[in-house]
């Protein structure tokens, strides 16, 4: 990752910091009825097992504001609260100890409520996230998209600066800001246009971004372009589905950008018709078993064929290259094993135990070994001769 971080304020939900120069987190949703105290627990208690660094919970009435207090009481993870319109909700899950708030300042029903709200939260320093969706533009700024006179996005900026500055009014400024539309255009355009506009930390993802196949794919070219640039501080990935899911792609997405050690990387080709094992089957079979290893920060191979099986090994800690039935396991280019197809991914997982029950010996690729790689190819020597 070479983008430099846009310099942004910091502030914290709970023990995690956001912004100025922190570490990226994920954040995820819980998809329970909060007013079910015992289903939120639980789902709060996966989530946290899966790496979320903060959830966020539905306040839609008193009765959920209520099941708040049990709920900090037992939760693993810091906690916001998703407040709209009702200023005594707000109250009372700041009553109840919860981390951080969502809230628009000028979408309250009493905005003459603000001050109360505000000096609740300064007493405990407790952050604010003004989130601002494509769809909840304010009246004046609608007309003016409507118009053609402004852009959504520019409009979507100005909406955020609008309620920014309520709380700046108070002199508050434990703020941090989202700008999300459900298409990767605009949700990109809307922060680069608020960026140079402010120093306080952002929120990235896109709302509704779908199921999780198309969900996936579009969180990650926004949350992807924007962590390039250097203009997130904590992302979501919003999924029509588990919010285990979310979790698991939003620290995908930071790993592959380079912003978040996250846990195995696994390498698999797609395979075509020089494939001579049941590829797919191996490459299924060994990312199910790597979620057991979700603290190795190493990167796994599976290769069905001989012509990039070698080669494409030695970038990885770990790998199988198999054909015609049978495999070889690697550690950086270096052939460990000949076994057959049936034993290859129990091999694989062999010789990574092997690795941590080792202390996890650091290890360089060796140039020279590459020769051997190739000679171990099934069908090399007969295609060389």
């Amino acid at each position: 990752m070479t983008a430099t971080r846009r310099s942004t304020r910091q502030i914290r939900v709970g023990r995690v910091p956001i912004g100025g120069g922190a570490p990226i987190s994920v954040q995820t949703m819980t998809k329970t009825d909060t007013r079910n105290v015992a289903a939120t627990l639980a789902q709060l208690h996966e989530l946290a097992a899966a790496g979320a660094d903060i959830v966020r919970l539905a306040c839609p009435d008193e009765k959920a504001a209520a099941a708040f207090g049990p709920i900090m009481r037992e939760a693993p993870v810091p906690i916001i609260a998703d407040i709209h319109f009702d200023y005594r909700l707000a109250l009372m899950v700041l009553d109840a100890g919860v981390d951080g708030i969502r809230l628009n300042p000028g979408n309250l029903a009493r905005v003459d409520k603000l001050p109360e709200i505000v000096a609740r939260c300064r007493e405990r320093t407790v952050s604010i996230r003004i989130g601002v969706n494509n769809g909840s533009l304010s009246r004046r700024l609608r007309k003016l998209v409507f118009a053609g006179e402004m852009s959504t996005h520019d409009a979507m900026a100005e909406s955020a600066l609008e309620h920014v500055r309520l709380l700046e009014d108070l002199d508050y400024r434990e703020i941090k800001i989202s700008l999300k539309a459900s298409d990767v255009d605009t949700t990109v355009r809307a922060y680069r246009a608020l960026a140079p506009r402010c120093d306080y930390p952002f929120h990235v993802g896109l709302t509704e971004a779908g199921t999780v196949r198309t969900g996936t794919i579009k969180s990650a070219m926004a949350i992807g372009m924007l962590a390039h640039e250097g203009l997130c501080d904590t992302i979501r990935v919003s999924l029509t589905g588990d919010s285990k899911e979310e979790v698991f792609v939003g620290q995908k997405i930071l790993q592959f950008v380079g912003l978040r050690s996250a846990g195995p990387n696994l390498i698999s080709c797609p395979s075509c018709g020089r494939v001579e094992i049941a590829l797919e089957r191996a490459a299924y079979e060994v990312e199910e078993r790597l979620r057991g290893y979700a603290d190795e920060s190493i990167s796994v191979s599976v290769m069905g064929c001989v012509v990039n099986g070698p080669g494409e090994g030695q970038l990885a800690d770990f790998g199988i290259a198999g054909g015609r039935g049978q495999g070889v396991i690697y550690r950086l280019g270096k052939v460990l094993k000949k076994c057959r197809e049936d034993e290859m991914v129990d091999e694989l997982f062999a010789a990574i135990d092997d690795w941590i029950a080792s202390g996890r010996p650091r290890e360089e690729v060796d140039p020279e070994v590459y020769e051997q790689v190739l000679n171990a190819r099934p069908g090399f020597e007969e295609a060389r001769s």
